[in-house]
């Protein structure tokens, strides 16, 4: 039997889906609430802290790390999506989505060594 590479492929589907699900309502949660509403403290997202932070080399992989495994989960899923609407060039749409995909993590590498 011939081997295949899908359970790569959906490892990394399912690991974008979990880190979707845990690390963007807590962004959500912080960001629109908790500062706001003055839940947090109000320099907990100042710009000098976050860069300050995005000065770490660990912190940048991290980011890197969440922000691509999230973006390469909302390509394929909105791949998905717009089959089930019933657009079906699929070859099209996979080479938009994940085109878009693409230029996301190329801007990533580029962006966040210079941070």
């Amino acid at each position: 039997m011939a081997r295949s590479h899908k359970p790569i492929v959906w490892g990394l589907f399912a690991a974008g889906g979990t880190l979707s699900a845990f690390v963007l309502p807590v962004l959500i949660l912080l960001t629109c609430f908790a500062v706001p509403l003055g839940l947090a403290p109000a320099d907990l997202l100042a710009y000098e802290r976050v860069l300050g932070l995005l000065g770490h080399p660990a912190a940048k992989l991290a980011v890197f790390g969440v922000l691509f495994l999230v973006i390469w989960h909302a390509a394929h899923r909105m791949r998905i999506t717009a089959h089930d609407v019933g657009i079906r060039a699929d070859t099209l749409v996979a080479a938009l989505c994940y085109g878009i995909a693409a230029i996301a993590t190329v801007a990533m590498l580029i962006v966040l060594p210079g941070l």
